[in-house]
């Protein structure tokens, strides 16, 4: 089964439709799978590097500070004591690995339920090519008028493309990205999806049936 998507040239206008995968752009929204994959996103970015230090990893005298009784004040051992200016951290965090798994076909199928949702709301826009004049962000902003994004934006590629990144580097709520390196925080991060045919048809080969049934005879 195909989905029709309409391809836009630069003034906005729909020149003709593309038939695109089903099994792509359109999935059920499966909203836990989304959220998971979300969550581990977030969480393999985090460093986890961030550390204190426990009463036995400062560095100070371990001598009683005073006598015991005596001098009206509260009994008090060192001056590691984490009560204490400069003293240790009480479960305070230390190095640790953030990092989840999580299966390969519910990652893709992730990123199918939101290229899915993008292309069900219109939010999805899939233009000819991106061959812009000029590096310049008026380019990119007259470009994206046409399309009707007024939002924040996404724009995938099928490769790098030196002109459509400088274009649109300055815009705010405008990323660039090559097709084969979309992610779950990006689609959900920005309103509107901005492709080109390519990276459409390379979106299907990475993320299609096609591909889950050559893995699986793997």
């Amino acid at each position: 089964m195909t989905v029709k998507l309409p391809v836009y040239n630069l003034s906005g206008e729909v020149v003709r439709h593309l038939e695109a995968s089903d099994d792509v752009f359109a999935v059920p929204f499966n909203e836990a799978v989304v959220h998971q994959a979300m969550l581990r996103q977030r969480a393999n970015a985090r460093q986890g590097t961030v550390d204190t230090k426990t009463r036995g990893d400062v560095h100070a005298s371990g001598r009683k500070l005073y006598k015991q009784k005596g001098t009206g004040n509260a009994r008090a051992g060192s001056r590691k004591s984490p009560v204490r200016r400069g003293g240790g951290v009480v479960f305070g965090p230390h190095p640790r690995d953030f990092s989840q798994a999580m299966p390969k076909k519910m990652r893709r199928l992730a990123i199918r339920c939101l290229l899915s949702a993008k292309a069900g709301s219109g939010s999805l826009k899939v233009v000819e090519e991106l061959s812009l004049a000029e590096a310049r962000a008026r380019e990119m902003t007259a470009v994206l008028k046409a399309l009707g994004i007024e939002s924040s934006a996404l724009i995938a590629t099928d490769n790098v493309q030196d002109k459509v990144v400088r274009s649109a580097r300055n815009l705010s709520g405008v990323k660039t990205t090559p097709a084969n390196l979309l992610n779950v925080l990006d689609l959900l991060k920005y309103d509107a999806l901005l492709m080109t045919e390519s990276a459409a048809r390379q979106v299907e080969s990475l993320w299609g049936a096609a591909r889950e049934a050559e893995d699986a005879s793997l």
